[in-house]
């Protein structure tokens, strides 16, 4: 088994003057930064009082699992002989927020539309999501599963 380690730098930006004094007296603004990439702007979600303009981390983790599926993917696709030249995932998720204010995601379910060169590869083509799923290190790290509803086409 091999290790891997990553490293991010979370930075509270929303200090407004005077703390976390009261629970409406500060932003939920940060910044999330790692080593010699670009720094994204985060923030909650704005029904957690929240900026809508910055990211969200369920966003990301949303965003996450679709990315990851993704790469394994066309790794996948790439091995089989299927040539892939475009694709594109509206990815949804569900988090239940429970009553004392914590919350989960439920489901996520992503909506891959992937272009192929040829007609032959479509069957193929679907049947890789499967393959990808498992595969997939953040798929692989959550408690529920993450549905896929594929469209092949032709272009």
């Amino acid at each position: 088994m091999k290790n891997h380690h990553y490293k991010a730098t979370i930075q509270w930006t929303g200090n407004k003057g005077t703390g976390t004094s009261g629970y409406r007296d500060y932003e939920r603004s940060h910044t999330i930064s790692v080593e010699n990439k670009a720094i994204i702007e985060g923030s909650s979600d704005p029904a957690f009082r929240g900026d809508k303009a910055k990211h969200n981390p369920e966003e990301m983790f949303l965003s996450s699992l679709s990315s990851c599926h993704m790469l394994w993917y066309l790794h996948f696709c790439s091995e089989a002989g299927i040539i892939v030249t475009d694709y594109h995932d509206e990815a949804t998720g569900i988090m239940a927020e429970t009553s004392n204010g914590s919350g989960h995601f439920t489901e996520v379910t992503l909506h891959p539309t992937i272009y192929v060169t040829d007609e032959s590869m479509i069957e193929k083509a679907k049947k890789l999501h499967h393959k990808a799923n498992e595969f997939c290190f953040i798929a692989n790290s959550v408690n529920f599963p993450v549905k896929h509803i594929p469209k092949v086409l032709v272009k």
